[in-house]
């Protein structure tokens, strides 16, 4: 009995689980906006009962991805322009921010690190490999956030992570997006702040266009 027990997953390991994966599925496309989540047959698709499924499409309701259209029907969220917009002020406001004090900051370790990750992406890009890029490319960003070295900005970027990943896997560009990661890895890597916030602007207003573009059209651009 003792080792059937132990291998009980714990609810809150269950929950998890559920919100990471259905988490990544929205930001991967593989759900898309408008697309329903049934708790039945989410409990069904994991092999869990439906407590874990309902907490973990809370959460989701909670971090943006999905709302509740009425008492019974749940669907991932469709992205408006405010949306958008007002994510990308927040990604402007905090990153070209960061970029600087990353500038001034950055180890010649963290640069190499911050290197390795530029060569990843060129290596997904080749490849085209929509998700291997904006894993990547995310991590590329939440590395200048660490080498920004204020924790604070950290905590106030997190709630928004997941919004923010979805974001970037909307925009398709992506020849265009690591040339502008080049070359803000070259403004950090010169160590002149005014270069690397410059940098930084410049690339979350062009995403901002290209994102724009690929969700409502040239006409909102």
């Amino acid at each position: 009995m003792s080792s059937m027990t132990a291998k009980i997953e714990p609810l809150g390991a269950v929950r998890e689980r559920v919100l990471a994966t259905l988490r990544q599925d929205i930001i991967a496309g593989r759900l898309r906006p408008g697309d329903r989540l049934v708790e039945r047959e989410l409990a069904e698709r994991f092999g869990v009962s439906r407590v874990p499924v309902r907490e973990a499409i809370r959460a989701l309701v909670a971090e943006g991805f999905v709302l509740f259209e009425s008492a019974r029907r749940t669907v991932v969220r469709r992205l408006t322009p405010t949306d958008v917009k007002e994510l990308f002020e927040l990604r402007e406001a905090l990153e070209v921010y960061a970029a600087g004090l990353a500038a001034t900051r950055a180890t010649p370790q963290a640069l190499a690190e911050l290197r390795e990750l530029l060569d990843s992406a060129a290596e997904a890009t080749r490849s085209d490999d929509a998700e291997a890029i904006t894993d990547v490319n995310t991590r590329f960003h939440d590395r200048i956030l660490a080498l920004a070295g204020n924790s604070l900005l950290i905590s106030v970027m997190e709630p928004v992570d997941g919004r923010l990943r979805w974001l970037t896997r909307q925009n398709e560009e992506w020849p265009q997006l690591l040339t502008e990661h080049e070359e803000l890895y070259e403004a950090i890597a010169s160590g002149d702040p005014d270069r690397a916030r410059a940098h930084a602007l410049s690339h979350v207003q062009a995403n901002y266009r290209s994102t724009v573009r690929h969700l409502f059209g040239d006409q909102l651009g």
